[in-house]
């Protein structure tokens, strides 16, 4: 047995349209190791859409790659994630089920879970959905785990939750469920929902997080800027194959000090240190600079960046010296 495990793909979810074809482009790559690697079956843990319904180019090109995968034989099992569930039920998810080209395994009536069986390897697979705020958890808290933890063979459980105890730095905030509510005794663990890229013994098996297939933030550029693909066997024994279209290239750059013209100087001098040729880059400028920020000349910055496949910018922490105190009178509206 050798199966898949892709996550939190995103599709539609940039602005931007040459992101948006890199975030395709990744979604097809995927798929084309997915179809290279001869496996039994495909999970994909939720979020394959950025929204409950995305726009009709991306449903094209996404029904497009997930048909490869029904013309071979190859199943597609899938969780919602909180990007594309809808408590309505009205998803492009739905459409997709209907057609064949994906089986949803959430399967979940009085607190109890059922299987879905993999008839060409036997394995049997369950998971829970997320919702947006992670109001999952109530479901989780409510969930008989006994007959999932009873059942013998090999086990998969799906989820797009974060874990209390294995959330990654800056996550803190994220709404969780404690690693004390995922059922035992399961071979694989398909994780979701938290964009990093994560692997754990748990219990008898595994459990992971893929990683976004793109990175879905500037922030995640930095961080993760590379998801990709687990490939797991009956032994639970897995590989992780990261799935690169563009490199992603990223300066963070201190001008404090600095006048609006020496700042732009410097940001020119490190940006061609380096080879920026088709690269996506993140350029990140920060401090209290002894100017007006609006004069930092990023238009010069960018025609010596021309290069690069895409430049994304953050001066969200770029600021001008304080020149004192204001003070305000405070009193009544009358």
């Amino acid at each position: 047995m050798l199966f898949a495990h892709i996550s939190d793909c995103h599709i539609g979810g940039w602005k931007e349209d040459k992101l948006k074809e890199i975030n395709l482009e990744c979604f097809r790559k995927a798929i084309y190791e997915i179809v290279e690697r001869k496996v039994d079956f495909l999970l994909i843990s939720g979020d394959l859409f950025n929204t409950a319904l995305p726009q009709i180019d991306y449903i094209k090109e996404t029904t497009s790659e997930l048909k490869k995968l029904k013309d071979l034989g190859i199943p597609v099992y899938m969780i919602a994630g909180s990007h594309d569930f809808s408590p309505s039920g009205k998803t492009m998810l739905e459409v997709l089920e209907k057609a064949g080209l994906i089986i949803n395994v959430m399967q979940f009536e009085n607190n109890i879970l059922k299987f879905t069986l993999d008839e060409k390897t036997n394995a049997k697979i369950t998971g829970m959905i997320g919702k947006k705020g992670g109001l999952e958890i109530n479901d989780y808290e409510v969930l008989n785990k006994e007959p999932l933890e009873k059942e013998e063979g090999f086990k998969i459980f799906m989820f797009h939750t974060a874990i209390e105890e294995f959330k990654p730095k800056g996550c803190e905030e994220m709404h969780g469920a404690g690693v004390a509510m995922l059922p035992n005794n399961f071979n694989y663990y398909a994780g979701g929902h938290v964009h990093y890229i994560f692997q754990k013994e748990f219990g008898k098996g595994v459990l992971t997080f893929p990683g976004a297939l793109f990175p879905n933030n500037f922030k995640e550029m930095e961080d993760y800027p590379y998801g990709g693909v687990y490939f797991v066997d009956e032994n639970s024994k897995f590989e992780f194959l990261p799935i690169k279209i563009k490199e992603i290239l990223s300066f963070e750059i201190d001008v404090r000090g600095f006048s609006p013209e020496k700042a732009t100087q410097k940001i020119i001098e490190v940006v061609k240190s380096k080879d920026l040729k088709d690269k996506i880059v993140t350029l990140r400028v920060y401090g209290e600079i002894d100017g007006k920020t609006a004069d930092v000349n990023f238009k010069e910055v960018f025609e010596v960046m021309n290069e690069a496949y895409y430049v994304l910018k953050n001066t969200a922490k770029l600021q001008s010296k304080k020149s004192g105190e204001i003070a305000m009178k405070l009193g009544t509206v009358e």
